[in-house]
Formats: structure tokens, C-alpha cells, sequence
């Protein structure tokens, strides 16, 4: 697309106009772009589109990819019509799966998303004990002292992980926080190879939470399903069962929104590294929330 033959209507803004057709350039075949390529797509000079990337890069609109010249989108997309998220497809295909968690297990049941260091709740189900509120929608936890925030970052590698955390030191919530990235990286590892994580009294006392990952067409983590249990700490018996149910409710989800397979199907379940069922091992030692 040619920006210049958009310039006749003397209404336009022209730097607005060629910052949102830039970001149109994104598309599932089309998932990161050089700014050369942008250049070339757009019809601009190179020196242009690179200032366009910057402010977009500056406001979270897109994410620089490792230390190459490549950009994808980023979170800030979806910020921008965090109002409309209830009626998007995620949501709207994920209601009716984690409803369907709360009533298998009897628990609250939520999807999140990762927003930068943040973990957004961005549906819920209430579980049937009326005494016990879990989390509302839009509420934010830190995601390196989550499960749920763990499972997010499922896939990612050091180098990913600093572009987060440039810091490298992490802020303790409680004793099983991990403060550092190589601590970090281990528990995302460990959750990510097992297909599911579990937190049980890690971040907020009396309460446990089990996590699995929803992943995209493009085999990436793109949410998380999850129950929260009212207790410290939880059976064996039960952990096995929820953890069931947990994931079962995820490869639904991941199946819905990018036709991956569930599993059973031809071609395997979880995708690439996630391959291993641990399900059998859920009385091993969570470290962290």
C-alpha cells in the first residue's frame, strides 16, 4: 500500500495514517517485518518508517524482535481496545470452556492474557462457594511471581525473558518468589515442559491456583486457563484430576482458536518442547507462585 495515494483528503492526518497502515502491515502470514520491508510496502523512506517505529516502539504498539532489525506487534494493540476484549474472539470462545471448567471442578475459573510484566484477568466464572470471591475481571498480577504469569511466558528464551526484564533483578512478593532470571526461567521451563503449573499458597495464602497454556496457530502462548482453589495447599488425588481438567479445558480453547490439534489427534499435543505429560508427577514441589 502506497501511503502517498491516501494523501488527497486534506481531513487526513498524515503521520496517524502512516502509523496505523504501517501497523496493518502485521498479519498472521505477515507476523515480523524489518523496517526495509516496511519501507518498501509502504512506499515511504526508510528514515521515515524507522521514526514511525520508534514512537510506536515507545508506546507498546510494537516490540523490537531480540536484538535483529525485525518488529511484531505488541500488547499496546490490545490495550487500545481493552474495552472491546469482552466481544473479541478469545473471549467470546472462552467463556463457554472455562464455564465448563467451573462446573467439572466446582472452582472459580478465569482466562488471562499477558500484558508486559502484568498478568490481566480478562474473564471469570465464579466457583459455587458463595463465600469465596476470587479475582475480578481486569485485575493485574506481576508475572514472574505468578503460575499464571509462568505459563504465560511458556516458550520464551533468556534473551526474550531480558527484553522484559533488562533489570535482571526481580521484586520478592513472598519467600517463594524467584528474584533473579535464571531462577525465572527455570520455572518457566519446568511448567512449560510439564503442559500445566501449580501454585499452592505461593503468591496469596490460602488460596492455590492451577494454570495450562493456550496457545495460537503459530504454536506461541497467547493465554492461560486456570481454577483457583480456596485452600492452602491441595490433595494428590485431586491435584491429578484438576490438573486433568485444567488442561483438557485449554487444548479446547487452543483447538477453537487456531484449529491446532487436541489431544489424541494426528500430530501430537502439546506443541514442540511441551510434549511431556506430567500429570501423574503433581505432588512435585511448586518454588513459586
Amino acid at each position: 500500500m502506497n501511503v502517498a495515494a491516501d494523501m488527497d483528503d486534506r481531513y487526513l492526518v498524515p503521520a496517524l495514517l502512516r502509523g496505523l497502515q504501517l501497523l496493518s502491515q502485521f498479519t498472521r502470514d505477515d507476523r515480523e517485518l524489518t523496517g526495509a520491508e516496511l519501507s518498501r510496502r509502504l512506499g515511504l523512506p526508510r528514515a521515515s518508517v524507522f521514526r514511525i517505529l520508534h514512537t510506536l516502539e515507545h508506546t507498546g504498539f510494537v516490540e523490537r524482535v531480540g536484538d535483529g532489525n525485525s518488529y511484531k506487534l505488541g500488547i499496546g494493540v490490545l490495550r487500545l481496545g481493552f474495552e472491546f476484549l469482552a466481544s473479541m474472539e478469545l473471549t467470546e470462545l472462552g467463556r463457554p470452556v472455562i464455564e465448563a471448567l467451573r462446573d467439572a471442578t466446582g472452582y472459580s475459573a478465569h482466562l488471562v492474557v499477558r500484558d508486559g510484566r502484568e498478568a490481566v484477568f480478562v474473564a471469570k466464572v465464579a466457583g459455587h462457594n458463595a463465600m469465596f470471591h476470587s479475582i475480578q475481571v481486569g485485575a493485574r498480577l506481576p508475572v514472574h511471581a505468578t503460575v499464571l504469569g509462568r505459563v504465560l511466558l511458556g516458550g520464551l528464551d533468556m534473551a526474550a525473558l531480558q527484553g522484559i526484564y533488562p533489570e535482571g533483578e526481580l521484586p520478592a512478593y513472598t519467600p517463594q518468589t524467584p528474584t533473579t532470571l535464571a531462577q525465572l526461567k527455570a520455572l518457566v521451563d519446568r511448567d512449560f515442559e510439564a503442559g500445566w503449573g501449580m501454585s499452592q499458597g505461593g503468591f496469596e495464602n490460602g488460596i492455590s491456583t492451577i494454570a495450562a497454556p493456550v496457545f495460537n496457530d503459530g504454536r506461541e502462548v497467547v493465554a492461560v486457563v486456570s481454577i483457583t482453589v480456596p485452600a492452602q495447599t491441595v490433595d494428590g488425588a485431586q491435584v491429578e484430576t484438576l490438573v486433568g481438567e485444567t488442561r483438557r479445558a485449554a487444548a479446547v480453547l487452543t483447538q477453537r482458536i487456531s484449529h491446532l490439534p487436541q489431544p489424541g489427534d494426528a500430530g501430537g499435543w502439546p506443541p514442540a518442547r511441551g510434549t511431556k505429560n506430567t500429570t501423574n508427577n503433581a505432588n512435585k514441589e511448586y518454588l513459586a507462585a
